[in-house]
């Protein structure tokens, strides 16, 4: 038996007045995933518990299989994993973005969606200049890594969810938020001044000009994949901390050529890698962020585009060759809402849809975030939607 599971990140949204009262979701042209939720069984799960900020992080953890509440630790070390960055006993992974502030507002969470190799020559004259007592590891694009000895109590926003807002109205709170904010502030002379930056401008693209750092916690502890449910398995994703959850979990992280976490990523690239893995693995992960980045553009058209890219290239092309492998079951859902109407995580329960080879289907008939609510497993929790998977 072979088992896969393909998540579209923040596929799920709100009803939109555009789009005749209709989700994005429900608008797109989706075939695949109607015919998966049609021909399997559907149901809603909660991934974001009440007691959690919903992001990607935890929502995936729980995708995974593991309960958030016990497993969590932050984003930052799950990012550190997946650089291959070792965290000693006492230390502190922090997600650092670079972002853009203009006229006092933080106006982007990306700084224009910087490439890699700017990032990167930004990131290292930052910790050249500041990185005493604490270290600066590039990452893609403007998802970087700081860590330290301190910071664990600060209360840290993510950028994503304050883009409009004052700098100083959002800046870490609590214990230790000083260090943290001293460094911020720091960071603008040294980035504002940057030859990058400096041709980024000349160029109409916002500067990469300030880093923020958040999702801090320590290096977590949790039991590998394989002694959960006794298959090995792959994780395809373009974004740190999906191949941090993978590399704790024990699972093969596999890299694709093209898989950028963007609208422009490598769809179908994804979806020839995840088969090719079934060969020697049984079950393989894919995410997809494209979705995700279309709701915090707030950008209808570019979700609904992505959202079809993702049914088309990525879910047609796995259903397309699994049938070579025999018994198969597989899996299709979002890991939370990004919806258009706010621009950023919300934690309502997101559809989930499986097929089974060898099993019967219930009555839903198309995949989306009200449809597979009449579904034969109801409302379930995150982490148990892997146990219905592998039964």
């Amino acid at each position: 038996m072979k088992f896969v599971v393909l998540v579209g990140d923040g596929m799920a949204d709100y009803p939109i007045p555009e789009l005749g009262g209709l989700t994005p979701l429900q608008a797109a042209n989706t075939p695949n995933m109607d015919f998966i939720a049609k021909h399997g069984r559907c149901g809603v799960a909660k991934t974001v518990p009440d007691s959690m900020t919903p992001g990607s992080d935890v929502a995936n953890l729980s995708i995974m299989g593991y309960d958030p509440v016990q497993y969590y630790a932050g984003r930052g070390p799950l990012e550190a994993g997946s650089m291959g960055v070792t965290l000693g006993k006492d230390d502190i992974a922090f997600r650092c973005n670079l972002i853009t502030e203009k006229d006092g507002l933080l106006i982007d969470y990306s700084a224009g969606h910087i490439s890699s190799e700017e990032a990167r020559i930004l990131i290292e004259e930052v910790d050249k200049a500041l990185g005493t007592g604490c270290k600066f590891h590039p990452g893609v694009s403007y998802r970087h890594l700081l860590v330290m000895k301190q910071g664990e109590g600060a209360a840290c926003t993510p950028p994503h969810d304050v883009v409009g807002q004052p700098v100083e109205d959002v800046l870490p709170r609590g214990k230790d938020s000083d260090i943290l904010i001293d460094l911020i502030r720091a960071s603008k002379p040294i980035l504002e001044s940057h030859e990058v930056n400096i041709k980024r401008r000349k160029n109409g693209k916002n500067t990469a000009n300030l880093i923020w750092p958040w999702g801090q916690g320590k290096a977590p502890s949790m039991p590998l994949f394989k002694d959960l449910y006794s298959v090995t398995g792959s994780i395809i994703s373009a974004v740190d901390l999906l191949k941090g959850i993978g590399k704790y979990a024990g699972l093969n992280v596999i890299e694709v050529p093209g898989a950028t976490g963007y609208l422009d990523t490598n769809f179908s690239g994804k979806a020839a890698y995840a088969v090719e893995s079934l060969h020697e693995r049984d079950f393989v992960f894919v995410h997809v962020e494209a979705p995700d980045e279309a709701g915090h553009m707030g950008d209808i058209e570019a979700k609904i585009r992505a959202i079809e890219d993702f049914d088309e290239k990525v879910v047609g092309g796995v259903l397309d060759e699994l049938g070579a492998f025999g018994e198969y079951r597989i899996m299709v859902l979002p890991d939370h809402p990004t919806p258009i109407p706010v621009r950023t995580h919300t934690r309502e329960p997101v559809p989930f849809a499986i097929y089974s080879s060898v099993e019967r289907a219930d009555y839903v008939d198309r995949f989306d975030e009200f449809a597979t609510k009449e579904g034969i497993f109801g409302q379930v929790d995150g982490h148990r939607v892997m146990g219905l998977l592998m039964k």
